[in-house]
């Protein structure tokens, strides 16, 4: 009788280490593709987010570029933002008093 119970606890515990095995083996190979799928939507992504650039990509405006440029100078050559059209006053350049080295 020891020989039969020896087999029979033998053949479980082969059973058992075959089915850990086996089910550590589904588990790698779903996690692999697990993380092909994750690489795949990855691709998808910066695919999709390219295409998306292409269609709304920015293109220069010449001919506005151009009508600002003759409205800016429209204004006169003395003309500026900073300046206006009558230009700086030499006075106003003056940072303080007057020594050798700014006389």
């Amino acid at each position: 009788m020891s020989g039969i119970a020896t087999a029979v606890v033998a053949a479980a515990v082969i059973g058992a280490g075959t089915a850990i095995y086996t089910t550590d083996v589904n588990r790698k190979k779903q996690n692999e593709a697990q993380d092909q799928a994750k690489a795949q939507a990855l691709r998808q992504e910066k695919l999709n987010e390219e295409a998306q650039n292409k269609a709304n990509q920015r293109k220069a405006d010449p001919l506005s570029i151009l009508q600002a440029a003759q409205q800016a100078a429209k204004g006169g050559v003395g003309s500026t933002m900073l300046t206006g059209s009558a230009g700086v006053s030499p006075d106003l350049l003056k940072l303080g008093k007057t020594s050798l080295l700014g006389a």
